[in-house]
């Protein structure tokens, strides 16, 4: 199913707030594969980079609202990877709205169900504007 996304989710936040959509019955398209970290700071650049080699339209990380990461700076050290990692994606010629970060709490799974979709359907119409 296309587009292919790839949430690299923190594992105490995020994680929980997808899990929370899933046995909540929250409908959101079955195009994400979830992946649990153990904090979005642990996401790199090469996760992402080596997510688009492999085919993924695109690649969201969640993690813990500003002021909530369980490793202090995790998430500040995420967010600042990601306005680096965007810019070269702008400068090689990709899109960089490919790339999106969330801060989504673990009662948040109404949230996270809504930025699925909302990401599903941002990236279906880049796909004409190739991604």
């Amino acid at each position: 199913m296309r587009p292919k996304i790839i949430s690299f989710c923190c594992r105490y936040c995020g994680y929980a707030g997808a899990d929370l959509a899933g046995v909540s019955r929250v409908q959101y398209p079955p195009n994400v594969l979830i992946v649990r970290v153990p904090c979005s700071g642990r996401v790199t650049p090469v996760h992402a980079l080596e997510a688009f080699k492999a085919g993924y339209d695109g690649v969201l990380i969640v993690g813990c609202h500003p002021g909530d990461c369980h490793f202090i700076s995790g998430n500040n050290v995420c967010e600042r990877r990601v306005r680096l990692f965007r810019r070269v994606l702008e400068r090689t010629g990709y899109n960089p709205a490919r790339l999106r970060l969330e801060w989504i709490s673990a009662s948040e799974g109404n949230k996270f169900a809504e930025v699925v979709r909302n990401f599903t359907e941002e990236l279906k119409a880049m796909e004409g504007a190739s991604l």
